[in-house]
């Protein structure tokens, strides 16, 4: 059997969430396991993202639905698309965000 170029020849690696270095998000590490070996790679949190679904989970989403008139929230939802190291990510997920207050006009003042 032929190494992995780390020299491990394990093939079933299990791998922790990113847990950034300091604060929510940016640099820092995530660790694996596979049988009784271990190690740590390097990885990061953008720090705009605030996302409840985590950095590992990668999903699809369409476009902004219609605003709520009761909520004043707009939904999206997104399917998941890749789940990275093994991350239990959910199918489907919504996000919501506030309306927009502006009200964007195309015609110039005279």
């Amino acid at each position: 059997e032929k190494a992995k170029k780390d020299g491990s020849k394990c093939e079933d690696w299990r791998w922790g969430p990113c847990v950034p270095n300091s604060k929510d998000c940016g640099l820092g590490y995530r660790e694996g396991t596979c049988k009784d070996e271990s190690k740590k790679l390097k990885c990061k949190i953008p720090c705009n993202w605030k996302k409840k679904f985590g950095a590992d989970c990668k999903y699809k989403f369409e476009s902004w639905g219609g605003c709520s008139a009761q909520t004043g929230l707009k939904t999206r939802s997104g399917i998941l698309k890749k789940a990275l190291y093994n991350a239990q990510c959910e199918e489907i997920v919504y996000v919501t965000k506030p309306c927009s207050s502006k009200i964007k006009s195309k015609s110039k003042g005279q």
